[in-house]
């Protein structure tokens, strides 16, 4: 049974490289490209949200942006990433740049702009405002994301092809669990907190520089499957 369980295991593995992240470009690529072509169609209402007593606004930078640069840049960073996505061209990129603009758009509408604890946070977890913030959606775009950022497009991509031209998949499957690697994680995680909460995303981009810096002090890092 063991030995039936792995093959069966394997195989879904297997398939899973080709499956699983195509469907999550899929799926991300139109909800990203659907929201460009109705920002490039449409007029900027950018300069005419009705900013509510609980909505945070653009955060730092954005807000010294000017109102019609936000617009353009939001516009063809949706349509230019998803149609990377689609594709499965510089996915990581693309998937870690929407992930921005999702965060960017989740502090400016979606965010409550205070709360007293954390039963009070959740209350924003839903699809329509109603007074504590809507962020549920854009939250699981975020998180639907960070897998294309960490495991790339899948084989089902143009990344994986230009990969296997350049004969660089022996390179590839030399996988490195150390502290530059939590690193990276903790930096990708605080790019999409950052600008929701500055102070719970600041903590998680210095714990990402300290991971980075600290094994430059011990020596050659760890090199394993994981930690």
């Amino acid at each position: 049974m063991l030995s039936l369980y792995d093959g069966l295991t394997a195989r879904l593995r297997a398939i899973g490289d080709w499956l699983w992240p195509t469907a999550l470009r899929v799926i991300l690529f139109w909800e990203f490209w659907e929201a460009g072509v109705k920002k490039y169609r449409g007029e900027n209402w950018f300069d005419n949200i009705p900013w509510a007593d609980w909505q945070k606004g653009f955060p730092f930078p954005f807000d010294q942006l000017g109102t019609s640069l936000n617009w353009t840049l939001a516009t063809w960073g949706e349509l230019v990433f998803s149609v990377a996505l689609l594709f499965g061209l510089c996915t990581r990129f693309a998937a870690f740049s929407l992930i921005v603009i999702t965060a960017v758009a989740t502090a400016a509408v979606h965010w409550p702009l205070e709360y007293t604890d954390l039963t009070e946070l959740w209350r924003g977890y839903v699809i329509t405002a109603d007074g504590a913030g809507n962020y549920k959606l854009p939250l699981l775009f975020v998180i639907m994301l960070l897998p294309l950022v960490f495991h790339g497009g899948g084989k089902f991509s143009l990344d994986h092809l230009l990969i296997s031209l350049a004969h660089r998949n022996d390179r590839l499957d030399d996988r490195t669990g150390d502290l530059q690697a939590l690193g990276l994680g903790l930096f990708v995680l605080g790019m999409a907190v950052v600008f929701v909460e500055p102070l719970w995303g600041g903590s998680l981009l210095a714990a990402a520089a300290l991971a980075v810096i600290l094994p430059q002090f011990m020596g050659n890092p760890m090199r394993s499957d994981g930690w």
